[in-house]
């Protein structure tokens, strides 16, 4: 090599996962450290990563065209969000009084609110509107180190208005520095037109919505939310086994409220991921096991609907073997928040986590639940140049020092996108 594109030095900490693999149960907490770190980029990738001063060895005679000091900051891998509902309309503040007075989310639902009540800000809103809306949540995402994240459509409900929020996706990953994996989530809710006609409203999923989406190429995964008052396994199954068919490749809200038995369809159909699994009995956890499902849990949506309960984070790891992702699920209702630190925090407090597994399970883990772990999650050569350095002097320091957001830059595919907390390249490739 006779040039360099961009050399980072001043890594007081480097932090990362090892290898380009999910990373299964006790190997979460296997992570590796380097002092006094460099990394060396070229054209979008890791070239050189290592010691300083044995990075500089390897550059002798290398033209550099830019040198950035992190001034002895910590740096990870770019953290991975792949659980989001991020193109939509509206908020949903108003519900807050109900939840907080015990109304479960189920009845909100019933009741018109929920769901459906952001299915009708978004079937009302523009492309337009829809895309400046979700492009300052994408901000904020960028903001806390985030540099791939999943977006689920299921706002729309009709054909229409779900390949609107897919093609915003689209267009947010084509201008914005964020990579956005999509996901249609047409089965996220059974629309107020289609009530007590569930079985019509999922053949207009299989018949019409599916085939358009993979003509269109707007989505690489197919998600539904199995759910007792939502879709019975035997409605997942079809949808997921047809967007299969599609090329869509599965994933499951599985049982989130009820254990519904959404944990063993996912290990039956070969999902990628299952995910919330807050009542996932131990029968489902072993099925997912066994047939390399990836479990994403999302310990703000629990925290913020009060619950008492949380996903058994502790078991999937010890007890099952499970490559465990973590993720905001950041919608307007069940958790309206785009901060990954404060699901840090949560996954330390409430799944009893340690920094180690939780590291693991934002990078290398939650890239393996979108199919990327060859590509981003870990700070290795060959692998794309995500970066996110932190204001802090360890990755412990991050769930112990909460509610602040601690990222001072962002390297995405090569490029400084945040430095000093500011955003200083808005626009991508």
């Amino acid at each position: 090599m006779e040039q360099l594109d961009l050399l980072v030095t001043g890594i007081g900490r480097l932090v990362t996962p090892p290898g380009d693999a999910p990373r299964f149960g006790a190997e979460m907490n296997e992570v590796i450290e380097i002092e006094t770190a460099a990394v060396a980029i070229h054209e979008g990738r890791i070239v050189h990563v290592g010691t300083e001063a044995e990075v500089m060895e390897n550059l002798r005679g290398v033209t550099i065209a830019e040198t950035i000091d992190v001034g002895g900051r910590l740096v990870t891998p770019g953290l991975v969000d792949p659980h989001t509902h991020l193109v939509h309309g509206g908020s949903r503040e108003h519900e807050l009084a109900l939840k907080r007075s015990g109304v479960p989310y189920l009845e909100i639902l019933a009741q018109g609110g929920g769901i459906l009540s952001t299915v009708t800000a978004t079937r009302a809103a523009s492309e337009e509107e829809l895309y400046k809306k979700a492009r300052k949540s994408l901000n904020e995402m960028l903001l806390n180190g985030v540099t791939t994240v999943e977006a689920k459509s299921g706002y729309g409900l009709t054909t229409t208005d779900e390949l609107k929020q897919l093609r915003v996706a689209k267009q947010l990953h084509d201008t914005h520095p964020v990579d956005i994996v999509s996901t249609f989530m047409g089965a996220h809710a059974v629309p107020p037109e289609y009530k007590g006609r569930t079985e019509e409203y999922v053949d207009l999923i299989v018949n019409e919505m599916l085939p358009k989406i993979a003509d269109e190429f707007l989505a690489e995964f197919c998600d539904v939310f199995c759910e007792h008052g939502v879709f019975t396994v035997e409605q997942s199954r079809r949808i997921l086994m047809e967007g299969k068919r599609n090329g869509l490749m599965p994933k499951i809200h599985a049982d989130e409220i009820e254990p519904l038995g959404g944990a063993q369809l996912a290990g039956e159909i070969g999902a990628i991921s299952a995910e919330h699994l807050l009542a996932a009995t131990d029968e489902g956890l072993q099925e997912m096991a066994d047939n390399g499902v990836t479990p994403v849990l999302l310990p703000g949506t629990s925290f913020n609907l009060g619950l008492q309960n949380h996903a058994r984070a502790r078991d999937m790891i010890d007890k099952y073997n499970l490559p465990v992702a973590l993720s905001t699920d950041y919608n307007p209702g069940s958790c309206p928040t785009e901060s990954i630190q404060l699901i840090i925090a949560l996954a330390s407090l409430n799944l009893k986590m340690t920094p180690e597994e939780i590291l693991t399970a934002c990078t290398i883990n939650a890239a393996n639940a979108l199919g990327r772990s060859t590509d981003i999650g870990s700070i290795k050569v060959g692998k794309r140049a995500d970066l996110a350095i932190f204001d802090a002097p360890n990755i412990k320091y991050l769930p112990y020092h909460f509610g602040i957001n601690h990222t001072f830059g962002v390297i995405k595919n090569g490029q400084v996108v945040v430095w000093e907390r500011q955003i200083v390249q808005e626009e991508a490739r």
